[in-house]
């Protein structure tokens, strides 16, 4: 059962929520330091990150590199615009898949929820179809793994 949402605004906008059994600093910092990432952020069983950049300050560099272990991966680039810890993250990120996508501007927010934390991710694409060949990707699927993936770390 899957703890991820996803709801689209407008002809541009994803907004994915989910809640984690963490405090907002555990979250933030699951979301910004790269050991932390690499251990994570991998998608499906089998992956891994074999390369993980994440200056988080505004203006820092984000470059995410993953691999299947059999000759196929991906990776993505971008840019922090606002850091605010521990509860927002601005950044604009690409894919690279070999070609980049056009830009896509996140805000996350971890707000206190209880025991734990509500992650709040606003993506804004540059167009409906931008926004649509995304969605087609099945990302909400490889989100989720990677963030039952992280729930697992507090819960051990």
């Amino acid at each position: 059962m899957t703890k991820l949402s996803i709801r689209t605004e407008g002809d541009t906008v994803v907004v994915v929520t989910r809640r984690f059994a963490a405090s907002p600093d555990d979250v933030f910092r699951a979301h910004t330091e790269p050991a932390l990432i690499q251990q994570w952020c991998l998608g499906p069983d089998g992956w891994t990150m074999p390369q993980c950049l994440c200056e988080a300050r505004a203006g820092g560099t984000i470059r995410y590199e993953w691999s299947d272990g059999q000759g196929a991966g991906f990776y993505l680039t971008g840019e922090f615009v606002v850091v605010e810890p521990p509860h927002r993250i601005v950044h604009v990120e690409r894919m690279h898949l070999p070609d980049p996508t056009p830009d896509n501007r996140v805000e996350t927010t971890f707000t206190a929820d209880g025991a734990g934390t509500l992650m709040v991710m606003r993506m804004t694409l540059p167009d409906p179809a931008t926004r649509e060949a995304m969605l087609a990707t099945g990302m909400a699927d490889g989100m989720e793994v990677s963030y039952a993936r992280l729930d697992r770390r507090w819960s051990a």
